[in-house]
């Protein structure tokens, strides 16, 4: 039996952010990776709910939510605190995949007491600084493309990475996926995005992380992923790491079964 979902559009922030509350318990709030949107937790959502009260976003500038304002600075934490402090909640566990993570891990860093456990897939650091080469040359190569071609164009090349090849690999994780890139807007592609992140940033601050980590990172991830995967495990003291086989960067959609058992039996020795 489906359960009731509430959704709607939080006005917080300057900003218009839409989101979906499923189930009872504890507060989870899951934090989707770049061009995707609350779509890509559709393998989480309803299960996460059966044990506590699931939140499920579009950050500003995916999906539902508004874009951001070209040269009006803003902070995805700030506006992740302030939908929680508009749906009347004070704290969470917080997951975060990709981007997600990067989110995740900088809220729990600004709001210690609003994060009661943290959870890292496949995600990145603000402030790692060793990107592979063929990262770096292929974040500039989707920005040539949206100058010379357009946006939809720089959707095929962003579509085309290596990252994206597990999950692509899996028809109806595939088509999933390009949905949801299909359905994003390329703003990013043809703007300067005034995002704010915290000063100094996450990569020089793991050790004041303090709450139950856990990592997950797929066994397929790219290098770059992996690195950053045992740098937070080196750096956050009470953390543990889990790497599941099989997935790439979408673990959560590729192996949703191994992703959500890992999940959940973290969270119960919480």
């Amino acid at each position: 039996m489906a359960r009731l979902v509430n959704k709607g559009f939080a006005e917080v922030s300057n900003t218009r952010l839409y989101y979906e509350i499923v189930g009872r318990g504890h507060p989870l709030v899951l934090v989707h990776g770049f061009s995707l949107n609350t779509k890509m937790w559709d393998d989480q959502f309803e299960v996460f709910a059966k044990r506590f009260k699931v939140i499920r976003y579009d950050v500003r500038g995916f999906g539902k939510s508004a874009l951001p304002t070209v040269g009006k600075d803003y902070s995805h934490t700030k506006d992740l605190k302030a939908l929680l402090n508009q749906l009347g909640i004070e704290y969470a566990y917080v997951v975060g995949l990709s981007m997600g993570g990067v989110i995740a891990l900088d809220f729990a860093l600004e709001y210690p007491e609003a994060t009661k456990a943290l959870i890292l897939a496949d995600s990145s650091i603000y402030g790692f600084r060793e990107w592979s080469k063929f990262w770096s040359e292929f974040d500039e190569s989707i920005l040539k493309e949206a100058k010379e071609n357009g946006v939809e164009a720089a959707k095929e090349v962003w579509k085309s990475q290596p990252l994206f090849k597990p999950a692509f690999e899996k028809p109806n994780v595939a088509f999933r996926l390009k949905q949801m890139i299909s359905d994003y807007s390329g703003w990013h592609f043809v703007n300067t995005d005034p995002l704010c992140f915290l000063d100094p940033p996450a990569m020089e601050r793991l050790q004041e992380i303090r709450v139950p980590t856990l990592i997950i990172v797929g066994e397929r991830d790219f290098p770059d992923f992996h690195r950053i995967a045992d740098i937070l495990s080196n750096k956050i003291q009470n953390s543990q790491r889990v790497t599941l086989r099989g997935a790439g960067h979408i673990s959560n959609m590729e192996t949703p079964r191994e992703f959500n058992e890992a999940v959940l039996s973290f969270l119960a020795n919480v």
